[in-house]
């Protein structure tokens, strides 16, 4: 005998991500070996199926979950931050360096010919050289993002319209 389960679902479609929900998470990112690389309490908001800074394979799978869901997303290098391209850590001698950038994680922006910029970062100091590396820090990296549904509800319009208001990146 074949028994159907007749339970209704008690969750309410507006707690569920779909698409023109506001939807607030907080995430911790992980590398292969479970060394925790990026930690944020502070929640990050977007409207889901939107145009946001949330990466896509990560809106997907966020895609039918709902409040206090705990959401694990693997990213290749190609989906998360690219390839590592070691053409973009340059050395210089630390007295060519202004002094505000003499400390690791000092960030630089250099702009080319063309007029694009590029955000870079020291990485090391030793032997009277600094090295800058325009890599994004996780480039190259197999990462997990573990994300945690704070909250789900119908965007209103003025947010359907024009974004949800100081959005941070989930980058």
């Amino acid at each position: 005998m074949c028994a159907l389960s007749s339970q209704p679902d008690y969750r309410k479609m507006s707690e569920i991500i779909t698409n023109n929900k506001f939807v607030s998470l907080t995430y911790t990112i992980t590398d292969e070996e479970g060394n925790i690389l990026e930690h944020t309490d502070i929640p990050i908001q977007y409207i889901q199926g939107a145009k946001s800074q949330v990466i896509k394979k990560i809106e997907i799978a966020l895609d039918g979950h709902q409040v206090g869901d705990l959401v694990h997303v693997e990213l290749t290098p190609e989906e998360g931050f690219g390839a590592y391209q070691p053409e973009l850590t340059f050395s210089d001698d630390i007295d060519n360096v202004p002094p505000q950038f003499h400390s690791i994680g000092a960030e630089v922006e250099f702009e080319n010919d063309n007029g694009e910029s590029k955000i870079f970062r020291v990485t090391e100091i030793s032997d009277e050289k600094l090295t800058v590396d325009g890599n994004h820090p996780f480039a190259g990296k197999t990462i997990t993002y573990n994300v945690t549904v704070k909250e789900v509800r119908d965007a209103t319009a003025s947010e359907l319209n024009n974004g949800v208001e100081n959005t941070n990146a989930l980058h």
